[in-house]
């Protein structure tokens, strides 16, 4: 079998920027705790650090959207990457600067810490990387773009495949390279390369997907006005009623069916970032386990999404609609969320199990959903405010999961499994009122 009958050519592009872009990112992922407390941080730090990204990708996502609407997926794509490979540059700058201390604090809240000069860039660079970090919602934009109603899904399956093998990759290649005489510099230098990589593939092997913006080709950056500028084709008919609507917020919402999917954007994000907020401090406080263990349950868990993301979902897709896909795949992550409670090794890998094949057909069929949803001169605009709310429901969840953990240990779990109860029954009523409806119009 070849490569193009699994991956067909006009979408190979886009799923090779995603899968670079995650293993950028997850490759410092498992060594930004290090680097914080090499620097006088500790896990207050380390926590608002982490909500730094989100924060203002909450601020950026929806201003790059709207702008992939204007100027095109492409060029904003590469303004992105730009953004990321500035942010890396900045992150090893800070390896190089003196650990000069700006202050120090010490209280019950915050514990002790003292931020450095190295600390305060890689702060920066961060925020800086999250501001630009809007290239999810673009990528989602431009694949919806190029999508059929017939193709949708398996192609946010593939997507989503390669989430999660970038995800797999990342950790064991930092592992690797963090263990050589460079340290935990060579991840960064690594990520930093993958970024230019991103940029040339997008730069090179990508076509211009917004219907409305003409193709001008290979991107020419030395003359940063004429980058800015595009050619319009006219693409709006006067049943579309003549000049297009700003995509502000407003509109978005006013789009039917938006402020529901919304809403399951943020209860999702909400749910799994109680997960991952409170499973580090479970599995080394509870269960005992090594960064290791960590690491194998997590890239269990993404070689179960890649095959639920992949084969499973191209067949389902063909016989069951995007809404009872998104009911049973919530339904298998509230079961595999309860199940994680359990102290025994066994129950929780078949817990791990259930709830990333509920995650693997559950979330690309919301994407896909959520991409046939408006129409494709707002994509950017709805990917971006839907991208914001899942921000938004992640600085909460991070912040939220570890208090809840300390106080109430593992239902923090069943919490994050009675969330996804809540997205079943949003669902289900969408389901049932679409039955209702369809006889009608019959």
């Amino acid at each position: 079998m070849k490569l193009s009958d699994l991956i067909p050519p006009k979408i190979f592009p886009i799923l090779l920027v995603n899968f670079i872009g995650i293993l950028g990112y997850s490759i410092v992922i498992p060594i930004l705790i290090f680097i914080v407390t090499d620097y006088g941080g500790n896990g207050f730090i380390y926590g608002v650090l982490g909500a730094m990204y989100p924060f203002f990708q909450f601020i950026g996502a929806p201003i790059l959207g709207r702008l992939s609407d204007k100027i095109g997926r492409k060029r904003v794509l590469v303004i992105s990457q730009l953004g990321t490979f500035v942010a890396w540059v900045l992150f090893l700058l800070a390896f190089l600067l003196p650990e000069i201390a700006l202050w120090s604090q010490g209280s019950e809240f915050t514990g002790n810490y003292t931020m450095t000069l190295p600390l305060l860039i890689i702060f920066i660079a961060r925020i800086f990387d999250g501001f630009t970090g809007g290239n999810i919602s673009v990528a989602n934009a431009y694949l919806s773009d190029i999508s059929t109603d017939e193709d949708r899904n398996t192609n946010f399956g593939k997507m989503g495949a390669s989430t999660s093998l970038g995800f797999v990759l990342g950790p064991a290649v930092a592992g690797i390279l963090a263990s050589t005489v460079l340290g935990e510099a060579l991840p960064l230098l690594l990520a930093a390369l993958i970024s230019l990589i991103a940029i040339s593939v997008i730069n090179t092997k990508l076509e211009e997907s917004n219907p409305c913006v003409v193709d001008t080709g290979t991107l020419r950056l030395k003359s940063f006005r004429r980058f800015f500028q595009v050619e319009h084709r006219n693409c709006y008919g006067s049943e579309e009623g003549g000049e297009v609507k700003k995509n502000s917020w407003k509109t978005i919402l006013g789009i039917p069916g938006i402020p529901l999917l919304y809403a399951v954007y943020f209860l999702t994000f909400l749910a799994f970032s109680l997960f991952y907020a409170g499973l580090p401090i479970y599995a080394n406080t509870m269960l005992g386990w090594t960064a290791t263990d960590l690491g194998i349950f997590l890239a269990y868990s993404s070689l179960i999404m890649i095959l639920a993301q992949g084969p499973l979902l191209s067949r389902l897709s063909k016989v069951v609609s995007n809404e009872a896909l998104i009911l049973s795949g919530s339904l298998l992550l509230a079961a595999g969320f309860y199940l994680l409670s359990s102290n025994t090794v066994i129950l929780i890998y078949f817990a791990n199990t259930i709830f990333s094949i509920g995650n693997g057909i559950m979330w690309p069929s919301f994407l896909a959903l959520l991409s046939s949803t408006g129409s494709k001169q707002n994509q950017g605009a709805i990917q971006g405010y839907g991208n914001s709310m899942g921000s938004i429901a992640s600085m909460l969840g991070l912040v939220l999961g570890g208090m809840l953990f300390e106080s109430i240990s593992t239902l923090v779990f069943v919490i994050a499994a009675m969330v996804f109860l809540v997205i079943t029954l949003l669902m289900a009523g969408r389901f049932l009122q679409r039955r209702k409806v369809q006889p009608a119009i019959n």
